[in-house]
This record gives C-alpha cells, sequence and structure tokens, in this order.
C-alpha cells in the first residue's frame, strides 16, 4: 500500500511539473522548464522510494503499469479541473483498453 500511495503523491507532483504551466503561457519558457525541474525533483522523492519499496511485491513491469494506471487517473482529474478541458467518451475507451492491459500484466 506504501507504494501505490508514493506512487500516487510522485504522479501529482509529476503532473504538474510537465502540464501545470500550460496555465502560464505568457511566462517565458526558461522560467517554466526551472520551475518544472523543481516541481520534478518533488516527484522523484516520492518515486525513488516508492520503486524501492515495491520491488520485490511487484516485478518492475507490474510497477510501471501501476505507475501509468495512477498517471492517467491523476491526468484526468487534472485536466479536468486544472486546465478545465473536458474529458471525452474515447479518452474513457482508451483509458478502459490500457486498464484491460494491466490485467493481462497482472496475470499469473
Amino acid at each position: 500500500m506504501a507504494t501505490i500511495i508514493l506512487l500516487l503523491i510522485s504522479n501529482i507532483f509529476m503532473t504538474f511539473a510537465w502540464y501545470g504551466h500550460l496555465r502560464f503561457r505568457d511566462k517565458a519558457l526558461w522560467i517554466v522548464v526551472l520551475v518544472s525541474w523543481l516541481i520534478a525533483f518533488f516527484e522523484y522523492c516520492f518515486q525513488v522510494p516508492a520503486n524501492r519499496i515495491g520491488y520485490g511485491a511487484f516485478n518492475a513491469a507490474q510497477l510501471k503499469t501501476i505507475q501509468e494506471i495512477i498517471t492517467l487517473v491523476v491526468f484526468a482529474f487534472f485536466s479536468v479541473f486544472y486546465l478545465k478541458e473536458g474529458l471525452r467518451w474515447n479518452y474513457l475507451v482508451g483509458f478502459g483498453f490500457l486498464i484491460a492491459a494491466a490485467f493481462f500484466i497482472f496475470k499469473k
């Protein structure tokens, strides 16, 4: 459970580092790159321990799959509530296919 929580926190930081600047298009690129790097530092502070703790309980492919599913969920909320973009039906279908892919990754 610690792995999942750390990955969730990590992905919140990552999403803001990668996409948060889109609301600040009037700022100089070098400024948003620097701020993104600073935010990404905190992402790594959660990502690395998450993978270190989770490896063994999960293999590397499973850890990456968990991260990607969390990324999609976090990004869906981020795009709707922060960027004020709609969540279209085809996005949900695509996310569903990725979740189905996760099913096969974890299948014994």
